[in-house]
């Protein structure tokens, strides 16, 4: 076995593995110790509705995943088939649930795709050009949606904590459209530039132990460059659909989770709406937790920010509920799916 693939296969170590559990359960468990009201639970009944609900949520975050996976399609040029693109969504959305979410698992990501024999510039290209997308649909959706709904779309009205959150939202959004516009000028516009800026920063004395990444990625820019001019309107329009799709998937997923498990809301349009915006507000805010995947820091400000729709003797019940659905599930795929992934490498290397 390569020496990179025991580094990768040295991600799914039960350490690894426990450390996002443990932050996640844990904070549950002291959010169901201080908050938990067995009045409301004793009041909570299992319907016809309780299961078609549920039943929704996993199948949005399955098509969620097969919308990645059809974008990852897209993006090689019909490179993969389904199954294969399924199997390399899986790996990248594993590697990035125990990542401590402002790092992600880009980083993995090059490398496995790197290892599936694709030319640099299209392994760069997907990555970056990934990476675009995915913001692109937060700073274009929720100014758009805060302009029509207002802080509705960020947190419960008459909440107190709201001006704090709506702060923090619109910086942490700013910090996002800084980024994935350096990018996108790097792609699309003035590649040679990027490049140089990022090799400055490589130098800064408090930015040296980066240097390396950072060097790469500045080498790697003006090759991803001359790849996207290839491409035709059909490649863009495709993927971003496609980006579009899994990311109100993973948010429709949590309305279906609080109409299936909350008495007395309703499946209304506007409801739905709402409740998707909240996890994509959420989502923002969490965007630069230190912990893998979001753990604990999720967990903690679900009851927050669905404190009108979801009563708070019932909320860390729902937010387990949701973290089991949406999170907790890519932790056992990836552990099943790399070691498989990386015998076939190296049974392809024999």
């Amino acid at each position: 076995m390569s020496a990179p693939s025991n580094t990768l296969l040295s991600s799914i170590k039960l350490s690894r593995l426990l450390l996002p559990v443990i932050i996640g359960l844990g904070g549950v468990v002291y959010l169901m110790y201080t908050q938990l009201d067995f009045e409301e639970i004793r009041q909570l009944t299992w319907t016809g509705s309780t299961t078609f609900w549920l039943v929704c949520a996993v199948i949005c975050y399955v098509l969620r995943h097969c919308f990645y996976a059809w974008r990852l399609q897209v993006m090689t040029g019909g490179f993969f088939g389904f199954l294969k693109s399924m199997q390399l969504i899986g790996i990248w959305e594993f590697s990035s649930a125990i990542s401590p979410t402002n790092i992600g698992g880009s980083g993995v990501a090059l490398y496995f795709l790197s290892k599936e024999k694709l030319s640099v510039a299209r392994t760069v290209t997907i990555v970056l050009y990934s990476m675009i997308l995915d913001t692109l649909i937060f700073i274009v959706l929720m100014p758009l949606f805060y302009i029509l709904f207002g802080s509705l779309v960020i947190r419960p009205e008459g909440d107190p904590n709201t001006l704090g959150f709506v702060s923090t939202f619109w910086t942490v959004l700013a910090a996002m459209f800084a980024y994935g516009l350096f990018f996108y000028i790097g792609l699309f516009l003035r590649p040679g530039a990027i490049s140089k800026t990022i090799i400055f920063f490589a130098n800064i004395p408090l930015l040296r132990r980066f240097r390396a990444s950072l060097e790469k990625t500045a080498a790697d820019i003006p090759i991803a460059a001359e790849e996207i001019k290839k491409q035709n309107w059909s490649y863009h329009f495709w993927s971003t659909l496609h980006t579009l799709g899994a990311w109100v998937l993973r948010f429709v997923a949590i309305s279906c989770i609080i109409i299936a498990i909350v008495p007395g809301v309703e499946a209304g349009w506007f409801d739905h709406v709402i409740l998707c915006l909240r996890g994509m507000a959420m989502h923002v805010i969490t965007t630069f937790s230190p912990t893998p995947g979001g753990s604990g820091v999720s967990e903690y400000l679900f009851g927050g920010f669905y404190g009108d729709y979801v009563p708070t003797g019932i909320s860390s019940l729902v937010a387990l509920v949701w973290r089991l659905n949406t999170y907790y599930p890519y932790l056992l795929l990836g552990a099943m799916i790399i070691p498989i992934w990386i015998r076939s490498l190296d049974q392809r290397a024999d």
